[in-house]
């Protein structure tokens, strides 16, 4: 891989098994080899990407598209069913707020292990613990379980980690409308502040944010690149042919509306 180049997808492809009732993934397990009794969903197919060093990219498409599980590829959550994927660089997921979070523990022994999954040595996350509670803004209950905490507290836990985690590539997944104006906003100022010097994916619905964030604007639909190009452009057609293209509505998931015993992993 060129050394300018941080991601790179080489036909990336991934695929979930999703089982109609609960016995069938027993049945999987004892008679797979004879019969298929789950069905193939395939979330992303043949993906074709490079990002550069330092560039901003914006990933749009409708719910279900593919976003999400892209997205969990490129921070390692998940891997490729097939293809190549080849990530250089330290990855700060800031992808379903303090979901990983031990609700026994408090803020501050969570921040200690989640900086150290991301890279950081356990004497850099305590010369950074104050700073992290700083911008987390949650006070004394920094130092109380987090089962205690709200929603929105959690999640503004979760994002002042990843801020201080010295991250060359930063992977936001609909995570700007945490808490509240005063947060968001300086969260919007951190993730400013990071794109000027690293590289930032963002995968949001809400377009301004891509066109004020982003340089380059991914679309995916149905698993696939739809197109690429810039802001204005890749936002315009989406906003244009999203709402009603039958080909868009003809491949969409909505794992709702199947009734499925489980899916292994939720396809975003």
């Amino acid at each position: 891989m060129s050394s300018e180049l941080v991601i790179e997808c080489r036909g990336v492809s991934k695929t979930y098994q999703l089982y109609r009732r609960h016995n069938d993934r027993l049945k999987q397990l004892l008679f797979g080899r004879y019969r298929r009794y789950f069905i193939e969903y395939w979330a992303l197919s043949g993906i074709d990407l490079a990002i550069r060093r330092g560039e901003r990219i914006g990933i749009v498409g409708r719910n279900g598209a593919g976003k999400s599980t892209f997205l969990q590829l490129v921070c390692g959550i998940t891997l490729p069913t097939a293809g190549e994927l080849i990530v250089d660089g330290r990855v700060a997921p800031i992808l379903a707020l303090g979901s990983g979070f031990n609700p026994e523990m408090t803020g501050r022994e969570n921040a200690q292990v989640s900086g150290s999954i991301l890279g950081l040595r356990r004497a850099q996350v305590a010369a950074r613990m104050d700073s992290i509670a700083d911008f987390a803004g949650i006070g004394d209950f920094m130092h109380q379980p987090v089962r205690l905490y709200s929603a929105g507290m959690r999640s503004r836990l979760a994002f002042a980690i990843c801020a201080h985690v010295d991250a060359d590539i930063l992977v936001v997944d609909e995570a700007l409308s945490v808490g509240d104006g005063t947060f968001r906003q300086k969260c919007m100022d951190f993730i400013a502040r990071f794109s000027r010097s690293g590289t930032l994916i963002l995968a949001s619905h809400e377009m301004d944010q891509v066109r004020e964030l982003c340089d380059r604007v991914i679309w995916i639909d149905a698993g696939k690149v739809r197109a690429e190009g810039k802001p204005d452009e890749i936002v315009g057609m989406y906003l244009e042919q999203s709402g009603d293209d039958p080909e868009s509505k003809r491949f969409h998931f909505d794992p709702n509306r199947l009734p499925l015993a489980g899916l292994g992993a939720r396809p975003g």
